[in-house]
């Protein structure tokens, strides 16, 4: 890990990233994508022109990249890439590095009023950490993931995401376990950058209809366009950012509601509603469908199952990737599943073998376990009336999507 390459490349290029629109970059183990989905969702509202780049993505790869508020075409993605692929002229770079150098590219040459960045994987080596001055920084729930890139503790993990502060920039700081929260402020307060933090500068009551929000202002936000108590969290960081945007980019209240009730963030806790995977299932179920592959993801789900106030069963069918420790997700999700199919991702190289997945679940304490070679077999295996929620992988939702069409 090196930000020797992209920087190389950029300046081949011209140095792309100083000319981007003002950043936004948003790091953090959960939520980056939601928040950077309400935040894109409020400013649009607004009627600004926003860049963004996040990652991955779930069917289409131009899903990583929207220009001006439209996913980049194919047409303008090939030629940027070509241009990169040229420049670059062979030498060693990773995908996610000359794809980002790509987007900065497309955002450096296209008008816009904000530019919404969210880092690939930690922070401080991240090939979108090449941007000197962002507007702000926003850094979303730290927890265990890519534990053999970032640290074995939270501390260490979340020194890793504090890597793209930047001297005297702002940092919105979402809600945080203790020892995240400590070595985040103390790399803010070396760089002399002013926190805005949840449960200090800034907080959220949720409400049956929404959330109190207070920080600067103080207002009521409606119930989230997307489903789950977490999701309150997400959009409430988010307002906590547009709250420090500068002069011409202000939102007005009537934007941060729009943009509140009406993002749109695909394969987080989304409700399918028709397609072939839909009518495989007997008559009475619901479908559901979500990325979430670490615990605290689990937790989320598990949250969200909590909160469905109905009689109907939850079904599992869940696919890991075997870079992913099994056991603390599935022990967060079973209090809350009624049955459980371990099923294998034939268009994922490393996912785990659906027996071994099974053994997992033994050892945390499922009994009712299936097996399935792909998420599609496994759904001939449930009976109605259930919900089920596809879940384990953001891989393995983009391909569920692919398939349902």
């Amino acid at each position: 890990m090196s930000l020797d390459r992209v920087l190389r490349l950029l300046s081949d290029l011209g140095d792309p990233q100083a000319s981007l629109p003002p950043v936004i970059h948003v790091a953090g183990t959960n939520g980056k994508g939601s928040t950077v989905a309400f935040l894109r969702a409020m400013t649009e509202a607004a009627g600004k022109r926003v860049h963004a780049y996040t990652s991955p993505h779930l069917v289409r790869f131009n899903e990583r990249i929207r220009v001006a508020g439209r996913l980049i075409d194919d047409a303008a993605l090939t030629r940027i890439l070509a241009e990169v692929e040229h420049v670059n002229a062979g030498r060693p770079i990773t995908f996610f590095e000359i794809t980002t150098v790509a987007a900065f590219l497309a955002f450096a040459r296209t008008p816009a009023d904000l530019t919404l960045l969210e880092i690939g994987m930690g922070g401080r080596l991240d090939a979108t950490n090449v941007v000197e001055r962002p507007l702000m920084s926003v850094i979303t729930p730290v927890s265990f993931d890519h534990m053999e890139y970032l640290g074995d503790t939270l501390a260490k993990i979340a020194g890793e995401k504090a890597g793209i502060f930047k001297p005297g920039v702002p940092v919105v700081i979402g809600k945080q376990p203790e020892e995240a929260a400590l070595a985040i402020a103390a790399r803010a307060r070396e760089l002399d950058a002013p926190m805005y933090r949840h449960g200090r500068e800034w907080h959220v009551t949720p409400h049956p209809g929404g959330a109190r929000f207070s920080g600067i202002a103080r207002r009521d936000v409606p119930l989230p366009s997307l489903p789950g108590p977490h999701q309150i969290d997400n959009a409430a960081l988010a307002v906590a950012a547009v709250e420090m945007l500068p002069g011409r980019l202000r939102l007005e209240e009537t934007a941060i509601r729009k943009g509140v009730l009406g993002a749109e963030w695909p394969a987080r806790l989304q409700a399918l509603r028709r397609g072939p995977l839909i009518e495989s299932l007997p008559p009475g179920c619901e479908l559901w469908l979500d990325g979430g592959h670490n615990e605290d993801g689990a937790r989320a789900i598990a949250a969200w199952a909590r909160t469905l106030n109905d009689a109907l069963p939850l079904d599992l069918v869940i696919a890991l990737r075997s870079t992913k420790r099994a056991e603390p997700v599935l022990a967060a999700l079973k209090p809350v599943t009624r049955r459980l199919v371990c099923a294998g991702n034939p268009q994922d190289s490393i996912a785990s073998p659906p027996a071994q997945l099974a053994e997992a679940a033994r050892s945390v304490g499922f009994t009712d376990i299936r097996e399935a070679p792909d998420v599609a077999s496994g759904l001939r295996l449930l009976d109605a009336p259930r919900r089920v929620l596809i879940c384990g992988s953001l891989y393995l939702a983009g391909a569920v999507l692919a398939e349902n069409g």
